[in-house]
C-alpha cells in the first residue's frame, strides 16, 4: 500500500455537507467518504495533560514508543505480523498535551486494525526489556539534539520566554538526560494508568468509508473506553522576563543558528490570530518572504531565515520567532541586518501585494494539503481538537481571503515589537559574544 492515497477531486461540495460528525460513546468523530477505493486513513487524539515541570511529557514518549511493543493479549511480533500480512500502517505519537494515533489500512481490513488500536491503547503489555530500548532510544535522541545548533538555540529560546510547567518550554538537553536516567517502567504504567484514557477523544476518518460499517467498528472498539480523572496543570500564559540574550557554546561549528522573538498574548481562536500569521508569512514564511529576498538574496548573510508563529494553542500562548543560520565571522552582522528588517517590517507594514500574494499561496496550500486521505484525517482531526468544528475546513480559506491590510497592520501594532526580542544562540562564537 502507497504511503498515502490521493483523493480526486470529483465531489465539489462543501466538506460541512459531505462530513459525517457522530457522538459514539466517549469517541466524538467525524467520517469524510472519498472517491478513492478500498483504502481507509484515520486519526486521533486524547487530552493527557502531563506534568511539564516535573519531566512527564518523557515520561509520555515512552508510553507512547510501547504501546506498539505487545499488549496483555499478544506480543508484538504477532501484531507486527497481522499489520504488515494486511499492508497497514498503526503509530502512536505524543503531542504535548495530547496523544495521538494514526492507522492506514484496506477497508476490509479496518475492523481487525481498529481491534488492534483498542487492544494497544488499553492494554499495553510495557515489557522490561521493551521499555530500556526505548529509553536508550530517547536517550540517543536527545544526545543527537545536543549536535544540531538550530535545535539548541530553539530550546533555548523557549526557555527564555516560557516557564518550565508551559508546553511550549523545552527542558535543557542535561536536565531531560538527568530525568531520563531516573524514570521507572513503574512511573511508565503509573502515567498509563492516570493519564491515558478517552479524555476529549477525537477521531476522524476519510477514505473508502462506509458509514454505517465504520460507526459499528468505532462502536466496538472505542466508544467504552473510559476516560480518566487527571488535572490540567500546564501553564498557559508565558514567562514576565526582560529582553536578554542566552549563548549555547557548542564547539567546532561553522556556523552559528540564531533564533529571536517574544511571546504572545494570542490563542488560535482569536480574531488577531489570522491576520498576524499572514503578516510572519509575508515577513519569513517562504523564499519569496521578505527576509530572505533581503538578508539571504541581496545581503549574501544567510542560506536559511524565516520568520512565524508558534506554539500557538486554542489552550495557551505561543509565540513570534525569526531564525537565522549564519557564518560566525557573520553573527554580529546578520543579527544586526535581521533586526532592521523585522523592525521596518513592524514600523511601515506590509503592502498589498505582498498580502494578496500571501493569501493565495496560504489558501492554495491549504487545498494541496487536502489532496489526500492523510491530509484530510489530519486536518479534520486538528479542526476537532481546536474546537472549530469539521467546517472549519470551508471556512478557513474564506478566512484568510477576508483579511484586509488595515485588519493586518492593527494586529502587528498591537502585538509585535521587535524591542521585546529575546536572543539565543548555539554555536562557536568568539569569546567576547559568548561570555555575554
Amino acid at each position: 500500500m502507497p504511503a498515502d492515497t490521493p483523493t480526486p477531486t470529483t465531489d465539489l461540495r462543501p466538506f460541512s455537507e459531505r462530513v459525517y460528525e457522530r457522538t459514539l460513546g466517549s469517541c466524538h468523530a467525524v467520517f469524510l467518504p472519498t472517491p478513492v477505493d478500498d483504502v481507509v486513513t484515520w486519526k486521533g487524539s486524547f487530552l493527557t495533560f502531563p506534568d511539564f515541570a516535573a519531566g512527564e511529557e518523557l515520561v509520555q514518549e515512552l508510553v507512547m514508543g510501547l504501546l506498539d511493543k505487545g499488549t496483555r493479549r499478544r506480543d508484538r511480533f504477532a501484531i507486527a505480523r497481522i499489520v504488515d500480512d494486511r499492508g497497514a500502517q498503526l503509530r502512536f505519537y505524543a503531542d504535548g498535551i495530547r496523544c495521538g494515533f494514526y492507522g492506514r489500512a484496506l477497508r476490509e481490513d479496518v475492523p481487525e486494525l481498529m481491534a488492534i488500536l483498542a487492544e494497544q491503547l488499553r492494554e499495553p503489555l510495557f515489557d522490561a526489556d521493551e521499555f530500556e530500548k526505548a529509553r536508550a532510544h530517547l536517550i540517543a535522541r536527545v544526545r543527537r539534539s545536543m549536535e544540531s545548533t538550530g535545535s539548541q538555540a530553539s530550546a533555548a529560546l523557549s526557555r527564555r520566554l516560557f516557564p518550565p510547567e508551559h508546553p511550549n518550554h523545552t527542558p535543557a538537553p542535561e536536565t531531560q538526560l538527568e530525568r531520563l536516567a531516573t524514570v521507572t517502567l513503574d512511573e511508565v504504567r503509573a502515567f498509563h494508568e492516570r493519564h491515558v484514557g478517552a479524555n476529549a477523544l477525537n477521531l476522524a476518518v476519510a477514505g473508502d468509508v462506509d458509514l454505517p460499517a465504520m460507526e459499528a467498528v468505532v462502536r466496538a472498539h472505542l466508544a467504552d473506553w473510559p476516560a480518566v480523572d487527571v488535572p490540567a496543570r500546564f501553564g498557559k500564559d508565558g514567562a514576565d522576563l526582560p529582553p536578554g540574550r542566552t549563548v549555547v557554546p557548542m564547539p567546532d561549528r561553522d556556523n552559528v543558528d540564531v533564533r529571536m522573538g517574544h511571546g504572545l498574548a494570542v490563542r488560535r481562536q482569536d480574531a488577531d490570530y489570522i491576520p498576524l500569521y499572514l503578516a510572519t508569512y509575508i515577513l519569513g514564511g517562504n523564499f519569496s518572504a521578505r527576509l530572505m529576498t533581503t538578508i539571504r538574496d541581496e545581503m549574501g548573510l544567510t542560506y536559511g531565515i524565516h520568520a512565524g508563529l508558534v506554539g500557538i494553542s486554542t489552550l495557551y500562548h505561543g509565540y513570534w520567532q525569526v531564525g537565522v543560520t549564519l557564518s560566525r565571522e557573520n553573527v554580529e552582522r546578520g543579527i544586526e541586518a535581521t533586526l532592521d528588517q523585522v523592525r521596518r517590517f513592524t514600523d511601515e507594514g506590509v503592502t498589498a501585494d505582498e498580502l494578496e500574494e500571501k493569501k493565495t499561496t496560504i489558501t492554495g496550500s491549504f487545498e494541496v494539503g487536502l489532496a489526500t486521505t492523510n491530509g484530510l484525517a489530519t486536518a479534520l482531526l486538528k479542526s476537532l481538537e481546536r474546537g472549530f468544528g469539521p467546517g472549519y475546513l470551508d471556512r478557513f480559506p474564506r478566512e484568510v481571503a477576508a483579511v484586509d491590510l488595515d485588519t493586518v497592520h492593527a494586529a502587528m501594532q498591537r502585538h509585535l515589537d521587535p524591542g521585546r526580542f529575546h536572543l539565543a544562540l548555539a554555536g562557536t562564537l568568539p569569546e567576547a559574544d559568548a561570555a555575554s
